[in-house]
C-alpha cells in the first residue's frame, strides 16, 4: 500500500471552501499509484477466488474504471433498490482497505462525492487516541479541531454525513452493550463504547452513513450490531490490474516492463501479486535489485526471499518484546498449514483454531481470514489462509522451525519428518511441489539469518543434509544402469535456485554429467534457475533440450488489446535472444560441455550470434545439434563466423 502522511480528518465546508487533510502533491502521488481493486458485493460461501486467493465473499465484481472508480459506488442502491446506510468493507491484511479509505477521502475532497456527502469524518482506529467519555459532537470536534462550522450545525443535516472507521477491530471494545443505555442525542456525553455503539445501532444520527473497514476475523460480533448494512470484500488485483500496478509503481516504463516480465515468468509470485501489499513488496525488492545490478537476470531474491519480506511487512508493527510468543504461535500456525496440505484442506473450523492455540487476536488476523457466511447460513466460524501459497509456505516452515519438542507432540500425530514429505512428493503427491520448493529456500543460510534478525524466529539448518541426499538419490534412481548419470527433472533446478547456495548446488550436481529435458516450456524463471545450476555444475558434459521452448514473456500478453502497440513493439525490440541465459551460463569458466542438443526448439536467426560466441569461446564443445530450426541465410553466416574462429573445436554439426 502507498502510505502518505497520516491525517485523522478531512472536512469540506462547501465546494468552494475546502479543508483537505492532504496537500496537492500528496493527492497527485496517491492518484499516480492507485490501482483499481476487485471487490465482491455479496458474501462468498464455498468458492475461492482465482489465483489461490482464499476470499470471504461470493460473486466477484471488478470495480469500474475511469474518474468515478469504485469509491463512488460503495453506497449505490442494492438489488432491493435500497441505498445502504452502512457499508462494511472487509479484507485480509494488505488487501487495500486503508488505500480504499484514502481514495474515498481524496475523491470526496475533489468533489466526486459532493452529491452524496457534505461532511466526512474519518477515524483511523489503529492510530487515533480517543477519550474515555465523549459525545458524537466531541468526536467530530476531535477529528476536526480547526473547523469553522459548529459541530451542532453540521449534525443537523444527518443525510449528508459520512463517518469512516478504518481498522474497526483495533478499537478492541465489546460490542455487547445494554440497549437502554444507548444515546439518541449527539451532544450527550457517554462512555466511548456506548457512543460508538449508538452510531452503529442508529439510535443517534439514524440517517447518517457509515463506512467501516475491518479484517474478516472481526466480523462475527459486528453483524449483530448493524442494521441495513452492505458487506463488500476486497479481493485484490485482477490479472490486468497487476500489470497496471507495476507500471504505476516504476516511473521508468522500461523498468516496469522488466520487473513485470520477471514476475510473470514465476507462477508463484505472479499468483501472489493478487494481494496488493505483496505486489508492493515485490516491486520494492525488484527496484532495489535494479539499482544494485541494473539487471534482474542477476536477481538474487528467489520466491522464498519475497515471501519472507512479505512476512516481515505483516509483522512489522507487532510487539517484539517476547519473541518466544511469536515462535510458539508460528509453530502452531505451521502445524495447521502442514496438516491442511497433507489432507488437501484449506478450510479450518473454529475448534481446530482453538485446539492449535491460534485464537490470539493480535496475531491470528494477520494470517487467517474468517469466511463470511451467506445470509441464512450457519454462522459457525470457518477460517482460511489469505492465499494457498501462504499456506504452502507455512507448511514448509513446519519442518524447519525450531521448537522444544513439546509443542508438536501436543498438537497431534503429524511428525516433522522431512524424508516422508520428500518421498511422498517423489512418488505421487506432485501437489507438494511448492511446499518442497519453499523448504529448500528456507534452509539457505541467507534465509536462516533473515528470519532470525528481521522476524525473530529460528530456522534449523538440519534439513539441508536430508535435502542433499534426497536430490542425489532421486536422479540416480532415474538414470539407467551403466549409462551417464543425468538430471531430467526441471523441479530440481527450481529447488537449487530457491536455496541459491553455490556450494550446495555443486554438491547436489557433482555426481551427474548430463542434463536432459524434453518438451518443456521454459519461462524466464525456469531459465534463470537452469542458468544458476549450469554455472555451478562443473562436471556437466552434455546438455539435451529436445522440443523445449524459451519464453521471455507471457504469449497471451501479446494478445492483450489494452497494451499499446508501441509498448509491445518496444518490448520485443529490447528482449535478448531466447537462449541468451543458456548460452551465457554454458560459457562459464569451468564448463566441461562437449555436447549441446537443441533439436526441435524452433530457434530463429536471432539465436545464432549467441551460438557463434559459444563456439568461439568454448574449445571443449565438439557436437552441436540444431534440427528443425529456422536459422535463415544470415543466421548460418553468423554460425560460420563462429566456426572459423581459432577457438572453435566443433567436430559434428547437425
Amino acid at each position: 500500500e502507498h502510505r502518505w502522511d497520516s491525517r485523522e480528518h478531512m472536512v469540506r465546508e462547501s465546494r468552494q471552501d475546502r479543508e483537505l487533510g492532504a496537500c496537492p502533491r500528496e493527492s497527485l502521488s496517491f492518484h499516480s499509484l492507485f490501482t483499481t481493486l476487485t471487490i465482491a458485493r455479496e458474501p462468498r460461501s464455498k468458492h475461492r477466488a482465482k489465483d489461490g486467493a482464499v476470499g470471504t465473499g461470493q460473486g466477484c465484481a471488478s470495480a469500474s474504471s475511469g474518474a468515478a472508480t469504485a469509491t463512488t459506488a460503495l453506497f449505490d442502491p442494492g438489488r432491493d433498490g435500497q441505498t445502504p446506510q452502512a457499508v462494511v468493507l472487509v479484507g485480509a491484511p494488505g488487501m487495500g482497505k486503508t488505500t480504499m479509505v484514502r481514495k474515498v477521502m481524496v475523491e470526496w475532497g475533489e468533489g466526486a462525492l459532493h452529491t452524496q456527502f457534505d461532511f466526512v469524518f474519518c477515524i483511523d482506529c489503529k492510530a487515533i487516541v480517543l477519550p474515555m467519555e465523549a459525545s458524537v459532537a466531541d468526536l467530530v470536534s476531535q477529528c476536526c479541531p480547526g473547523m469553522r462550522v459548529p459541530p451542532g450545525k453540521i449534525l443537523d443535516n444527518q443525510k449528508k454525513i459520512l463517518f469512516i472507521f478504518d481498522g474497526f477491530e483495533a478499537l478492541g471494545f465489546s460490542l455487547v452493550q445494554p440497549e437502554a443505555e444507548l444515546s439518541s442525542d449527539p451532544r450527550e456525553v457517554k462512555p466511548l463504547e456506548l457512543t460508538l455503539m449508538s452510531l452503529l445501532k442508529k439510535t443517534v444520527l439514524p440517517e447518517a452513513s457509515l463506512l467501516i473497514t475491518m479484517r474478516p476475523t472481526a466480523l462475527g460480533s459486528l453483524r449483530q450490531c448493524l442494521k441495513g448494512e452492505n458487506y463488500m470484500e476486497i479481493l485484490g488485483f485482477s490479472a490486468a490490474r497487476r500489470q497496471e500496478f507495476f507500471h504505476r509503481y516504476f516511473e521508468n516504463p522500461n523498468k516496469a516492463d522488466i520487473a513485470f516480465r520477471f514476475v510473470r515468468g514465476n507462477e508463484i509470485l505472479y499468483s501472489l501479486c493478487v494481494i496488493p501489499v505483496m505486489s508492493w513488496t515485490i516491486c520494492t525488492i525488484l527496484e532495489q535489485e535494479l539499482c544494485q545490478t541494473k539487471n534482474l537476470l542477476e536477481c538474487s531474491k528467489a520466491t522464498t526471499g519475497m515471501m519472507m519480506s512479505y512476512l516481515s511487512q505483516l509483522l512489522k508493527h507487532r510487539d517484539r518484546d517476547n519473541p518466544q510468543v511469536l515462535q510458539e504461535f508460528l509453530l502452531q500456525l505451521c502445524f495447521l498449514a502442514a496438516e491442511g496440505i497433507w489432507k488437501h484442506k484449506v478450510l479450518f473450523e473454529e475448534k481446530e483454531i482453538k485446539d492449535c492455540g491460534l485464537d490470539q487476536s493480535g496475531l491470528l488476523p494477520l494470517f487467517l481470514n474468517e469466511r463470511i457466511p451467506r445470509e441464512g447460513e450457519d454462522h459457525e466460524r470457518v477460517y482460511t489462509f489469505t492465499h494457498l501459497h501462504l499456506q504452502e509456505f507455512f507448511a514448509a516452515m513446519f519442518y524447519v522451525l525450531e521448537d522444544d519438542g513439546e509443542t508438536v507432540s501436543r498438537l497431534g500425530r503429524l511428525e516433522k519428518d522431512v524424508n516422508k514429505l520428500l518421498e511422498s512428493y517423489n512418488k505421487s503427491r506432485k501437489d507438494l511441489n511448492i511446499t518442497v520448493r519453499f523448504l529448500f529456500g528456507l534452509v539457505s543460510q541467507k534465509s536462516i539469518e533473515y528470519m532470525d534478525k528481521t522476524i525473530g524466529c529460528r530456522i534449523s539448518p538440519r534439513a539441508r543434509e536430508e535435502l542433499l541426499a534426497w536430490l542425489q538419490g532421486r536422479h540416480r534412481g532415474l538414470s539407467h544402469p551403466g549409462r551417464a548419470l543425468k538430471v531430467s527433472e526441471m523441479d530440481t533446478f527450481h529447488f537449487l535456485f530457491e536455496m541459491n547456495d553455490k556450494s550446495f548446488a555443486q554438491s547436489a550436481l557433482g555426481h551427474f554429467t548430463d542434463l536432459d529435458l524434453q518438451d518443456t516450456k521454459l519461462t524466464l524463471y525456469d531459465q534463470m534457475a537452469l542458468s544458476f545450476c549450469i554455472q555451478h555444475w562443473a562436471g556437466l558434459g552434455s546438455v539435451t533440450l529436445r522440443g523445449c521452448s524459451f519464453h521471455w514473456q507471457d504469449p497471451e500478453a501479446e494478445l492483450d488489446v489494452s497494451v499499446p502497440c508501441a509498448l509491445v513493439v518496444r518490448q520485443r525490440e529490447e528482449l535478448p535472444c531466447p537462449i541468451h541465459l543458456l548460452c551465457r551460463a554454458l560459457r562459464h569458466r569451468d564448463s566441461a560441455l562437449q555436447v549441446l542438443r537443441l533439436q526441435w526448439c524452433r530457434l530463429s536467426e536471432s539465436c545464432c550470434a549467441e551460438l557463434a560466441a559459444l563456439l568461439a569461446e568454448h574449445p571443449g564443445l565438439a557436437q552441436l545439434e540444431l534440427a528443425d530450426s529456422s536459422l535463415g541465410d544470415s543466421g548460418v553466416r553468423l554460425l560460420c563466423e563462429g566456426l572459423r574462429t581459432p577457438g572453435c573445436r566443433l567436430r559434428i554439426l547437425r
